[in-house]
């Protein structure tokens, strides 16, 4: 039925839908194996497998009522997980199945946090906001001979989490900006959670807050690829779009003898959807120029994972931090 786009709203046992859901995710299964000709197209299949495996699966469907609770039999506890997820429901209504069980383990993840070495302690993450699973770029800018420390920008900041490294590491005033009202909640927390609110300033704003610094910092989203959720916009930026607008706009907000430190991975240029060269000329054109490059590989699991459709591409990936000029 699914297969067919049909929705089905499930008024059984809620136990018994999860069991359906399962059943739906392992018949889906990773689909057919195809010889591809390019890094490239075994990416856009990737993509392609995963975009319809959520269509089908969203198609399982349980009532939400307010309070919020889902009425079913042996339904767990909701209430905080939805409304992180969703805000206040007023009036009843239905929710994906696969959507609530996502929103489910993302309280999971907010209320136990993520482990940061950098940090010694704990990030939380809030529902929507991409958190730092691979902890090698943050690494990088803990490690990273400061410029500076009066004051820095963290451009795009998600969590917090290189915005509290730097507040941490000593930079006396750090400004973080994103352009997701959930993304500046969340550092906004994560700040008072570690002590550096009087230090750091999550502000909602496009890219960079106004006036100039000496260290200006980035960690933009890597794959040039269109993003199919709020979540995906950490990770996939089409055309690179926000990397290319950093690059641009940095030369209007360094101040003189300043540094920006632009955290990326190579993970694209393996994938064939943007090349070395690309990079450079823009950090060319933006009228920059790099003094320095720290490179670390990854450590996360899917880096060693052979089973990973995207394995040689990840094999090969290593993650570096730019340090850039103005020429």
């Amino acid at each position: 039925m699914a297969s067919q786009g049909i929705a089905m709203l499930w008024h059984g046992d809620f136990q018994n839908a999860r069991q359906i859901l399962n059943a739906m995710d392992r018949r889906i299964g990773a689909g057919k194996k195809e010889i591809t000709a390019t890094p490239a197209d075994k990416f856009y299949r990737h993509r392609q497998s995963r975009s319809h495996r959520a269509r089908i699966l969203g198609l399982l469907l349980v009532p939400l009522y307010p309070g919020p609770v889902v009425p079913l039999r042996r339904a767990p506890d909701i209430g905080q997980a939805a409304a992180e997820a969703y805000g206040d429901i007023g009036e009843s209504s239905i929710v994906s199945l696969h959507e609530l069980v996502g929103a489910i383990g993302a309280h999971e993840w907010r209320r136990n946090g993520v482990y940061v070495d950098a940090l010694q302690g704990r990030i939380h993450p809030h529902y929507g906001t991409f958190f730092p699973t691979r902890s090698e770029y943050v690494d990088l800018v803990a490690a990273a001979a400061l410029p500076s420390d009066t004051l820095a920008f963290d451009v795009g900041t998600g969590t917090g989490v290189l915005a509290a490294v730097l507040a941490r590491r000593g930079v006396h005033r750090v400004v973080a900006t994103d352009n997701e009202p959930r993304a500046i909640a969340c550092a906004a927390e994560n700040f008072r959670n570690f002590g550096v609110q009087d230090r750091a300033e999550a502000v909602l704003t496009d890219l960079f807050p106004p006036g100039r610094a000496p260290l200006i910092v980035c960690n933009p989203p890597w794959i040039p690829a269109t993003p199919h959720s709020t979540l995906d916009n950490a990770v996939y930026d089409p055309g690179s779009r926000m990397l290319f607008r950093f690059l641009d706009g940095l030369s209007d907000h360094l101040e003189p003898g300043g540094e920006a430190w632009l955290v990326l991975s190579d993970l694209a240029e393996h994938l064939g959807l943007r090349t070395r060269d690309d990079l450079l000329t823009a950090i060319t054109a933006a009228g920059l120029k790099v003094v320095e490059r720290l490179d670390t590989k990854p450590t996360h699991p899917k880096a060693s994972d052979r089973d990973d459709p995207l394995f040689e591409a990840r094999t090969a990936e290593v993650t570096s931090l730019w340090r850039l000029v103005r020429r």
